[in-house]
């Protein structure tokens, strides 16, 4: 058997990985033409919609004109890696000592493994097996002098899953290959302009030139373009395992005898995260029933979970709006409990003196929720919109708030905010000198100046001072829904501001700057 060298490497490419994740979470077809979005773009897509003309960046309006039956979901990075970690270990069963270059991409050193399994295409196969074993189809390997050229000819195999260079010959594998793989796109651009397009081209300019001007980036890129890659394949050290799985023989039917059979796991699932000097935030829990059905969904605690807060966690996944002790619809028979995010204890210690009142509130509402239910305690947030009412979000107490979109919205409220803001709007009689209502033409002009104002069936009061109107247009490309309001600011006689709308149906007070 001929020797390999130590800076032999391997690399696994899952293509597509993330429309596979994310098909397979929602239980889709991974062969159906798919799109993962990201800022109303195209992140990702499958092999089908690229046939439709389907490409990464594409506008979403765009992406589903060319592909007409395109299913697009959001593309999520964390499920990304919560659905390659059991490819990962099961490939470290195979092959230890793997490095995640990225979900759907592992790189390995190659000695240990062609030793191993008898050659290096031995050991390739060995691979593409350990992944199809799991359901993972299409996978491609490559093996070359580092981990870059590589994962270069895992992408580049065609006829064959297995793509091996062989010794010495990365550079001229390589070099037919655009120069954007190893810089950047502004460096790409210079490259471009001075006629160098290739890697071969790029690794023919003295490597001093090319660190001068283009830093350490550049020469960095550069030994890769001549196949002399400095770094290896660095290994990563099996996380340890926290995860719990309790499986019920016969099946539990009922809410309350699923949360006391599982409370025993649940406490072995805290000690063993405070004996490694771990807390964990945030859990995910997985819910297999009789019939076939299954159930995921991600919850996360203001502080850190007790064995206490993971079976209400399970409870109220299991109990929705019902109550504890209600039937279900399917009697349960798998229920896994895996830690998505952990923290060292240190970072979470008491102060010398302890937390005082938030510690207090902090008990008080959880216990509270633990009695109503996860959404009887909510905290208040602000959330993306146009009306004041819009943005009020109520998030139940320990979850996430809802991400604010800077992006703009057009009609929108400026900075500062009112004080106080109706849920209900308040009925508004704005009238002019002569008593008469007043109105807002199509050209958004006032019929008359606003004198007097009253608000449900209060006395009228005095308008000091007003300004306004400004349209505020919501989905105007729906008909159905469209909605055409205006806003009107006023001053009453004591010097407080309202903020008032104009609808097809009237005035009505949104706000009150107290």
């Amino acid at each position: 058997m001929t020797a390999v060298s130590p800076a032999r490497a391997i690399v696994l490419w899952c293509p597509d990985w993330p429309v596979f994740a994310a098909a397979r979470e929602a239980g889709l077809d991974p062969e159906a033409p798919l799109a993962l979005t990201e800022g109303g773009a195209v992140h990702s897509c499958s092999a089908a919609a690229r046939r439709d003309g389907v490409v990464r960046g594409l506008r979403l309006r765009e992406a589903q004109y060319r592909s007409p039956a395109i299913t697009v979901l959001p593309y999520d990075p964390v499920l990304d890696v919560r659905a390659f970690e059991p490819v990962v270990r099961q490939v470290e069963q195979t092959v230890p000592g793997v490095q995640i270059v990225r979900p759907g991409t592992l790189a390995m050193r190659a000695r240990g493994p062609a030793r191993y399994y008898g050659g290096e295409d031995a050991a390739a196969q060995a691979l593409l097996e350990t992944v199809e074993r799991l359901g993972v189809a299409g996978a491609r390997v490559g093996i070359a002098d580092g981990p870059f050229a590589a994962e270069q000819a895992a992408r580049a195999v065609r006829s064959s899953p297995v793509g091996i260079v062989a010794p010495g010959g990365s550079a001229a594998f390589l070099a037919p290959l655009p120069v954007g793989l190893v810089v950047d796109e502004r460096t790409r651009t210079l490259l471009n302009r001075l006629g160098v397009r290739t890697l071969g081209e790029f690794a023919a300019l003295p490597h001093g030139d090319v660190r001068r001007r283009f830093g350490a980036a550049g020469a960095f890129g550069h030994d890769r373009a001549a196949g002399r890659e400095a770094t290896g394949v660095a290994a990563r050290t099996p996380p340890p395992e926290f995860e719990i799985t309790a499986e019920f023989e016969p099946p539990l039917d009922r809410i309350d005898q699923l949360a006391f059979a599982f409370r025993v796991r649940a406490e072995e699932f805290i000690d063993r995260m405070r004996a490694a000097r771990l807390v964990c935030t945030a859990i995910r829990v997985e819910l297999d029933d009789e019939r076939g059905g299954h159930s995921a969904r991600s919850w996360l605690h203001p502080r850190w979970f007790t064995p206490a807060d993971v079976v209400d966690r399970v409870r109220w996944q299991l109990q929705g709006a019902g109550l504890a002790d209600t039937g279900l619809a399917s009697p349960i028979t798998k229920l896994r409990v895996i830690p998505e995010r952990v923290d060292g204890t240190a970072n979470h210690e008491a102060g010398l003196w302890g937390q005082g009142p938030d510690e207090r509130v902090h008990h008080a509402l959880t216990r509270v929720q633990s009695m109503l239910g996860h959404e009887g305690v909510v905290t208040a947030a602000v959330g993306g919109g146009r009306m004041l009412a819009d943005r009020q979000v109520l998030v139940p107490w320990g979850d996430r708030a809802p991400e604010r979109r800077e992006a703009p919205w057009p009609g929108s409220l400026p900075a500062l905010a009112p004080a106080s803001v109706f849920r209900e709007r308040h009925p508004v009689a704005l009238l002019d000198a002569a008593g008469a209502p007043v109105a807002i033409d199509e050209r958004g002009a006032i019929s008359a100046p606003p004198v007097r104002f009253a608000v449900g069936s209060g006395a009228s009061a005095q308008v000091r001072a007003w300004a306004g109107p400004w349209p505020v247009v919501e989905r105007w490309w729906d008909a159905e829904r469209a909605r055409r309001v205006h806003r009107f600011q006023i001053v009453d006689h004591d010097g407080c501001a309202w903020l008032l709308v104009r609808d097809d149906e009237g005035w009505w007070a949104e706000a009150r700057y107290d």
